[in-house]
């Protein structure tokens, strides 16, 4: 649904019943949990949020099975702690407040890391991100730089990093005397992207592996790319489970499955081992 960028209920997402628990067909090996039953939200489960509407970071198949990068690494990650992945589709907006209701173990969604949110939550950094300007094919406006965004109609998911930089692009723009952007906040990327196929936006932000992505298949072209440079994490409440992560995180980095996996998406991957950066942190 289009909503301006004051009105939006994150209690109604909350409170409405289109929670989509989905069990990975991977299985907990036979072995210890690493983590007890107390740290987490269903026993020998780790229950994960995300917003399947990012291809190819994690998005829903032809047959409605989740894939992408983001999901590969949570069930590795829910392997090597010995737990079965489940994760509970949901829009970005209701992700933050239900990690702290205690509706979910982990926030696997791409979550932008920032000093706000590390004073919420134990993050650990584990990707780099930007975001890109996606505009209908051929590139009708001519946008090629920030400055040509002015005065423009732009989608965004509502409540996350991105909606928070083109917020800060659009001062930045009105500080130098140019028009405003017409900021249009949207439920998720997936409505954004659908917005701008059918003409009401004049560009859409998203971040650089789903604009790429976009263009790759021939529906949008990337305008613009690496804006606002910020490191992705995985998100906890939980410090024992938070530690958990850590440590099979570093397990995957020295076996080299985590750096095969993002270079399999292009992502770019740390080389330095991984550390929480939360409260306190």
């Amino acid at each position: 649904m289009l909503t301006n960028r004051t009105t939006h209920a994150t209690a109604t997402i909350l409170g409405a019943a289109a929670f989509c628990v989905v069990a990975s067909a991977a299985s907990a090996q036979d072995c210890e949990p690493a983590v007890s039953d107390d740290a987490l939200i269903k026993p020998g489960t780790l229950v994960m949020s995300t917003n399947p509407t990012l291809p190819p970071m994690q998005f829903v198949d032809s047959d409605g099975e989740l894939q992408g990068m983001r999901i590969t690494l949570g069930n590795e990650v829910a392997k090597r702690l010995c737990l079965e992945p489940e994760y509970i589709r949901i829009e970005f907006s209701a992700m933050i407040p239900g990690l702290q209701g205690g509706r979910w173990d982990v926030i696997n969604t791409g979550i932008f890391w920032t000093e706000e949110r590390a004073g919420m939550m134990q993050m650990i950094p584990y990707e780099a991100q930007a975001i890109s300007i996606s505009v209908p094919s051929g590139n009708p406006e001519g946008i090629a730089k920030a400055e040509d965004l002015a005065g423009k109609t732009v989608g965004v998911e509502i409540g996350g990093f991105e909606e928070a930089k083109i917020n800060l692009l659009d001062e930045e723009l009105q500080g130098k005397g140019l028009d405003a952007i017409d900021i249009r906040t949207f439920d998720n990327f997936a409505t954004a992207y659908q917005a701008l196929r059918a003409g009401q936006t004049d560009a859409t932000v998203s971040i650089d592996s789903t604009a790429a992505e976009y263009a790759a298949r021939g529906e949008f072209d990337r305008a613009i790319s690496g804006l606002f440079a910020t490191p992705v994490a995985l998100a906890m409440a939980n410090e024992d489970l938070a530690n958990a992560v850590l440590g099979v995180m570093n397990e995957m980095m020295e076996d080299g499955t985590y750096k095969t996996l993002l270079d399999e998406f292009g992502v770019l991957a740390n080389t330095e081992p991984f550390v929480i950066r939360g409260p306190g942190g």
